[in-house]
């Protein structure tokens, strides 16, 4: 006898998703303390939608540049979670102070695509030195 296996459906598992990376960036942002404009800028959203995502009254949408986006700050947060052993002061004054080898303020930088996969690869490299 087969057994039927409850799949959710496809659209179920997308709000789904969307939710969990919509409330990964909000708490990302809240730990390191990046403000609704920065946050803004990083995820390329309004202002206004940047708010309601931090009150969970808006989702980033998958298929959409500000999914991908919000991916990779995620990824920044838990590289950098890593790399400052839990350390949310650490990570904070990381994000804001001028660093040498990536020619600038990572906080800055991360406001362009460029500049935040440059950001992200950086910290993927540094967290696994030991």
């Amino acid at each position: 006898m087969v057994q039927a296996v409850n799949k959710q459906p496809d659209a179920g598992r997308a709000r789904h998703t969307e939710r969990v990376l919509s409330s990964a960036v909000a708490r990302a942002a809240e730990f390191l303390a990046v403000s609704n404009r920065d946050l803004s800028e990083i995820l390329g959203l309004s202002e206004a939608s940047v708010s309601r995502l931090l009150k969970g009254q808006y989702q980033l949408k998958q298929g959409r540049k500000e999914f991908e986006l919000g991916a990779l700050f995620v990824r920044l947060f838990r590289s950098l979670d890593a790399m400052t052993g839990g350390d949310d002061r650490s990570s904070r004054s990381w994000l804001r102070a001028e660093n040498l080898v990536l020619h600038g303020e990572p906080l800055k930088l991360i406001k362009s695509i460029a500049g935040l996969m440059g950001v992200v690869t950086y910290v993927d490299s540094r967290r696994a030195k030991l």
